[in-house]
C-alpha cells in the first residue's frame, strides 16, 4: 500500500470514530502514533486546553515525549504553546540548548534527542482549543505533502474533541431535563398524598409542602419524595399558625382587659365616653 493510500485510510478511520461513541484520548493517541508512522517525525504529542483555558497533556506517541510536554506545561514556554497562544503554526525551528524561541524546552528536548521542532494549533475558526506538537531527531524540515497533511489530522482532531464536548454537554442537558420531569413527577405524587391526608385541595397542598422545604432549607423534590414514602413530619401539611400584627393584638388585650360595665357606659355617652355627673348642675344665682 502506498503512503497517499495509507494517509487516506488513517483520515477515513479517524472520522469513522466520530460516528460512534468514543474515547477522545484514545483518538488522540492514534493520532500521535499516525503522525509518527506517516509524517516522518520522531514523537508526537497534543495538549487541549481545559474549560478554564489552561492546557494539560491529553497524548503523546512515546514516554519521552510525554515527559517532554510536562516540562514544557512546567516552564510554560515551547512549540506547543506559542501554537496555542497565538492560534498560528510555529514552523520548523532547529533547536540549540539554551538559545532560540524556546531555550529551556530546547535543551531538554536536545538532552531526549530531538534536534527540530514544529507544532500545529487545533482550532476551529477563532476558538483554539489545543496544538499538536511534532518533534524530530533530525534537523531537516518536514516536506510540504508532510505539512498539509498533518494539518489535515490536526483539523479532524479539533473536530473530534468538539464533538465530543457537544454530545457530553447534550448529554448532560438531556440529564437535568430528565432529573426535573422525574422531580415534577414526584411532586404530583406527595401533592395527592397530603391532600387526602389533610383533606385539603391540590393547590393548598403544594403550598404547605412548599413552605415545610423552605423554612426546613430542604429540597422540595427531597420532601415530596418522603410524603411519597410515607415517612414525611405529619406538621408538613398542618395548617400554618396565622401571624397577627402587635398593634391588633395588642388593642384586643387592652379590649378584653376592660370592665365591662365601664365599656357599656362608655359606648352610652353622646360625648365620647364620660359618663354623666350624679351632682345637680349649679345655679346661676347661687340660692
Amino acid at each position: 500500500m502506498t503512503r497517499e493510500a495509507d494517509v487516506v485510510r488513517s483520515l477515513v478511520e479517524m472520522a469513522d470514530t466520530l460516528v460512534d461513541d468514543y474515547d477522545v484520548i484514545d483518538l488522540l493517541t492514534g493520532l500521535a502514533d499516525r503522525c509518527v508512522s506517516l509524517l516522518g517525525v520522531s514523537a508526537a504529542g497534543v495538549m487541549l486546553a481545559s474549560p478554564a483555558g489552561s492546557l494539560g497533556m491529553a497524548a503523546s506517541s512515546s514516554e519521552a515525549m510525554r515527559l517532554l510536554e510536562l516540562f514544557e506545561l512546567q516552564t510554560r514556554e515551547g512549540p506547543c504553546l506559542d501554537a496555542f497562544r497565538t492560534g498560528e503554526p510555529t514552523g520548523h525551528e532547529d533547536l540549540e540548548a539554551g538559545s532560540g524561541r524556546w531555550p529551556l524546552f530546547s535543551a531538554a528536548a536536545l538532552d531526549a534527542g530531538f534536534r527540530s521542532a514544529r507544532a500545529l494549533p487545533l482550532r476551529l475558526r477563532e476558538v483554539t482549543i489545543g496544538a499538536l506538537n511534532l518533534l524530530s531527531v533530525s534537523p531537516s524540515p518536514m516536506n510540504e505533502a508532510d505539512v498539509i497533511v498533518a494539518r489535515a489530522f490536526a483539523d479532524l482532531a479539533t473536530l473530534s474533541v468538539i464533538h465530543h464536548r457537544a454530545n457530553a454537554a447534550a448529554q448532560r442537558l438531556n440529564e437535568q431535563l430528565s432529573a426535573a420531569l422525574t422531580s415534577r413527577v414526584v411532586i404530583e405524587q406527595a401533592k395527592g398524598v397530603i391532600s387526602e391526608r389533610a383533606g385539603i385541595p391540590l393547590a393548598q397542598a403544594f403550598s404547605r409542602l412548599r413552605a415545610y422545604a423552605r423554612n426546613r432549607n430542604l429540597r422540595l423534590t427531597d420532601v415530596a419524595q418522603d410524603a411519597v414514602d410515607g415517612t414525611l413530619d405529619p406538621l408538613a401539611w398542618a395548617p400554618q399558625p396565622v401571624r397577627r400584627s402587635p398593634g391588633r393584638t395588642g388593642s384586643r388585650t387592652a379590649a378584653q382587659g376592660r370592665d365591662p360595665g365601664q365599656a357599656a357606659a362608655r359606648d352610652s355617652c353622646p360625648d365620647g365616653g364620660r359618663p354623666p355627673s350624679s351632682e345637680s348642675p349649679p345655679t346661676g344665682s347661687g340660692r
